[in-house]
């Protein structure tokens, strides 16, 4: 067994992991980074972020050029869909971006090794790469093996009828019924991409609403506009049981009649991939959900291993990660270094899209902190009228008192672009009051979100 040493070893090359590994190089340490897939990137750009959005937008263009391309006087002929170029497509860009992860590390001269690898003492990594195993001596470690989709009980998954999100993400046809299990963005996302590409989608939801934790007036409005797109919800459903019964696909739910399909998707969620890297080896516990417990600099209870990302807990969320990359390699090193964790942007990438930075009604109902509210709608936006996008508006709360704004909800076109600007707002302690002071150029969708914050003070010029 070969021997190298580093000043840092990180497991998983994920969003939280490579960020971290090449910031750490950037500050002068020596820094490799282990990951068991056959590219670098993690969840987000092999099976995750990168393929679903892909698959997203050529939907989305597919829909378009069947249903909405005449009202702006185009005329096209019969529309045929190449659902394996459409694969291609998608496949190229996650090959484009894992590579450039490999760019990146050369550049910033990580060294990357791809296996499996696993702590085998404080400052010791053992890298199984390519049928070879590798002695990895670290003054510091950090954790960042991501997490898998949950599974769950009385679903038998095969990864060819019933499966995750990974399986959905490459259908070789178009099943003409798909149930999916779980109403939360992944299931909503591509439960809309097979939507639109000719499948009878129905999505089960154990809750009374689809979304939860996200506002519930917009996923309220949301769930709306996807049932008039053709999405059946079935919601407060309890799943007992999904099995292949003599070729088809059978739901059984609580109290109601079985559902037949062609293929399940089971997206309730993911959990921590803690298992099998060696926490035992070093002492380090994980709480009942898998999660490793850290302190305010990341740090694990064993002195120089770190944890971030989705092992940690809190939102598993692509760009969470990065930032705590960012973050624990910065502190590691001495450097000031913080994380709003107030102001943390979600998207769902759905049509139309919605997106959330900070605290919803029903969380400040809880809290009991008095507040205001201002809505935009998209229907009083010229540009949102000269997209063909109408359809959405833009929610601000504020402190009753000191005017902060304390979140911002988005339902419509572009929703993820222009949650950007108020997670800066949050960031730096906007009131309502900067933001509709801002001038915001027109026409753009931006200007819903300042007639939002005009409307907080009850000034909006463009609500009827």
């Amino acid at each position: 067994m070969s021997s190298e040493e580093f000043d840092l070893v990180v497991l998983g090359a994920g969003p939280g992991g490579y960020v971290a590994a090449i910031r750490a190089s950037q500050l002068g340490l020596k820094v490799a980074c282990i990951d068991e897939n056959d590219k670098f990137g993690g969840t987000c750009l092999r099976v995750g972020c990168i393929p679903s959005k892909a698959l997203l937008e050529s939907s989305h263009l597919y829909h378009d050029t069947k249903s909405s391309l005449s009202v702006h006087g185009i005329q096209v002929g019969q529309v045929q869909l190449d659902l394996a170029a459409m694969m291609k497509r998608k496949e190229q860009i996650v090959q484009t971006l894992t590579g450039g992860i490999d760019l990146l590390f050369k550049k910033n001269k990580v060294t990357g090794y791809r296996g499996r690898g696993v702590v085998l003492g404080p400052n010791l990594v053992q890298a199984n790469s390519e049928g070879k195993s590798t002695e990895l001596r670290a003054k510091r470690i950090i954790i960042a093996t991501g997490s898998k989709p949950a599974s769950m009980r009385g679903v038998d998954e095969d990864g060819v009828r019933i499966g995750n999100s990974t399986m959905a993400l490459s259908f070789e046809q178009v099943p003409q019924r798909l149930t999916v299990i779980g109403g939360g963005y992944i299931g909503l996302e591509l439960g809309s991409v097979w939507n639109r590409l000719g499948s009878k989608v129905t999505v089960l939801e154990a809750l009374d609403r689809i979304l939860p934790g996200m506002d519930q007036e917009l996923s309220q409005l949301a769930q709306r506009a996807f049932s008039r797109q053709g999405i059946e919800f079935r919601l407060q459903s309890w799943v007992e049981s999904a099995k292949v019964e003599n070729g088809q696909c059978i739901v059984r739910c609580k109290g109601a009649e079985p559902i037949e399909s062609d293929r399940v998707l089971l997206a309730t969620g993911r959990v921590p991939l803690t298992q099998a890297i060696g926490l035992e080896n070093v002492g380090i516990e994980t709480d009942k959900r898998g999660f490793i417990p850290v302190d305010a600099n990341f740090q694990t209870k064993v002195s120089g291993i770190y944890a971030l990302g989705d092992v940690i807990g809190g939102a598993m969320l692509a760009h969470k990660a990065m930032e705590e990359g960012v973050v624990c390699v910065e502190r590691m090193q001495g450097i000031h270094s913080h994380f709003n964790y107030d102001c943390i942007p979600a998207i769902v990438y759905t049509h139309p899209e919605i997106a959330t930075v900070g605290k919803t009604e029903e969380q400040l109902k809880e809290a009991g902190i008095p507040y205001k509210k201002g809505v935009g709608a998209y229907g009083a936006n010229g540009r949102a009228r000269t997209l063909g996008e109408s359809e959405g508006r833009v929610k601000i709360l504020a402190d009753a008192k000191t005017d902060r704004v304390l979140g911002v909800h988005i339902l419509g076109a572009r929703a993820g672009d222009l949650i950007a600007e108020a997670a800066i707002a949050m960031e730096f302690g906007a009131s309502s009051e900067d933001i509709a002071r801002s001038c915001h150029a027109h026409p753009t969708l931006a200007e819903t979100v300042h007639e939002a914050a005009l409307a907080v003070e009850g000034r909006a010029i463009h609500s009827a």
